[in-house]
């Protein structure tokens, strides 16, 4: 989660719909958006006048009512009739992310660059460092953006350290490769690559890459008269300046008709990959298991690193188990998950019982435009459960739930990935090498997001903050669970 005018930005147009859907006035008033944002002699331009500085807020508008940028055919079309689409739309969004091309367009075309500290050397020896005859002399070097590969030989011959590595945000955050630019300098993300972990989108400087929303299905549902279940993720917890109970309220007086939490299926998760490692690993043989609650992981082995299916856990994730709950107890309800992050919005989109998805971002805004102050709301009371599942959040508290459920604990061995880069990906090609042995790990708990889903990139909260508060809600519970057996027993 990346703190800067860019997310802020997001979090105000997403504040912005949410208002005027609340008010019933989207389709009459989001088209006045880009020109309140932006007024015709603001000085707080963006970029090169105020007619750009609208039409991108004007594409992000799109993505936030669920549009990608590439389904405008007619550059005519305001918003106002994207609403109307949006609010008559039955069908799903397929692609996650969406690039707002006039935004990136905004960002470096090449990685290296000459500084003002070149001296226009004698010897420039830049110029026989490169193979491709990208840089000329003019007083000082220049580098052709059409010509140069970026290789970097003229940076390591340049005696003066004049040139430069200049990266481009996004690609390099990506710690699979799965976005590059185009011949016009746009970027482009390649699904059959993303893992959808977010990085890209927290990485632009720019907010040229937005994430598509079903915020005008769930105001939809809301007013139907369907029941709607909201699915929220352990890590809510955490999210908010306030009891757990007044969170939950805060969710149903948004017109939620139940709220449950997804730690339920967390605990159904930890005990069927409790026995699914005793059975795989201590019955059977099998080196060791990875565990498989953390979506983006499970998309990471998928694509990049076959060979380590074999050892994912077969067990399904904790909302899985809590979609799947909710169905059956009643077939026409709307589920709607709150996730901390993009892949959980995938993981929807594979998943027969999952309906739709909001993102804590989204929640946050809904709460504002409704009015609610989550500190002034009454407290729900919480379902008895293990609090385990509500560990799920941050890193090692799979493990440690996956322990409680566990036969024989002492056999588990635990390796934690916390955390993935690029490093961190080459390195899994010789996780087979370090796990299996008789003192090596046999449980590996892998979390794409450093510090667990506290840390999505969807989430309010700072990580540490976040994963503070749920463990201190769950030291307290506990600590009330065990005084009342004390007292049962004594009676």
């Amino acid at each position: 989660m990346a703190y800067n005018e860019s997310m802020l930005i997001r979090r105000d147009l997403l504040t912005r719909v949410c208002k005027l859907i609340h008010s019933g006035q989207l389709r009459s008033e989001i088209d006045r958006v880009p020109l309140i944002m932006r007024p015709r002699h603001s000085r707080d331009v963006s970029r090169c006048c105020v007619y750009k500085d609208r039409a991108v807020v004007k594409y992000r508008l799109m993505a936030i009512l669920g549009y990608d940028i590439r389904d405008e055919q007619d550059e005519l079309t305001p918003l106002s009739e994207y609403a109307r689409y949006a609010e008559e739309r039955t069908e799903q969004t397929t692609a996650i992310l969406t690039v707002v091309d006039l935004a990136c367009s905004s960002c470096v075309q090449v990685n290296y660059v000459v500084t003002n500290m070149c001296h226009g050397c004698i010897g420039h020896p830049c110029t026989f460092a490169c193979h491709k005859n990208a840089i000329s002399i003019h007083q000082q070097a220049y580098i052709d953006p059409s010509k140069c590969v970026s290789c970097g030989l003229c940076m390591k011959a340049c005696p003066f350290n004049a040139i430069i590595y200049q990266a481009v945000p996004c690609e390099q955050s990506c710690p699979v490769d799965a976005i590059s630019k185009d011949e016009h300098g746009v970027e482009h993300i390649d699904e059959s690559k993303c893992i959808y972990c977010g990085r890209c989108r927290e990485a632009c400087p720019y907010g040229a890459i937005m994430e598509k929303t079903y915020l005008t299905q769930i105001y939809a549902a809301l007013k139907s008269d369907k029941k709607v279940v909201a699915l929220v993720a352990p890590s809510i917890m955490g999210q908010f300046p306030a009891a757990p109970g007044k969170v939950l309220r805060a969710i149903k007086d948004l017109g939620f008709d139940e709220v449950v939490e997804v730690a339920e299926g967390a605990n159904m998760t930890a005990k069927h990959e409790a026995f699914e490692f005793e059975k795989r690993v201590v019955e059977e043989g099998q080196k060791f298991m990875t565990t498989s609650c953390c979506h983006s992981y499970t998309e990471l082995v998928h694509k990049h690193v076959k060979h380590l299916e074999p050892y994912v856990s077969h067990t399904p994730t904790p909302v899985i188990y809590t979609a799947g709950y909710a169905k059956r107890r009643d077939p026409d309800c709307v589920t709607v998950f709150f996730a901390p992050c993009l892949a959980k919005r995938h993981e929807a989109m594979v998943s027969k019982n999952i309906d739709l998805v909001m993102s804590y971002e989204e929640l946050g805004a809904m709460l504002t435009a409704a009015g609610i102050d989550v500190q002034k709301c009454e407290e729900e009371p919480l379902k008895e459960m293990d609090n385990v599942g509500r560990a799920f959040p941050y890193t090692m508290g799979v493990t440690e739930a996956v322990k409680h459920y566990s036969k024989n604990p002492d056999a588990i061995r635990p390796f934690f990935i916390d955390g993935v880069d690029k490093a961190v990906i080459k390195s899994l090609k010789t996780v087979e090498q370090t796990c299996g042995g008789p003192d090596q790990p046999n449980l590996v708990e892998f979390m794409v997001c450093k510090g667990g889903c506290v840390n999505g990139c969807a989430s309010l909260a700072n990580p540490r903050t976040a994963a503070r508060q749920i463990q201190t809600f769950i030291k307290e519970d506990d600590a009330r669970k065990a005084g009342i057996e004390k007292a049962e027993s004594k009676a």
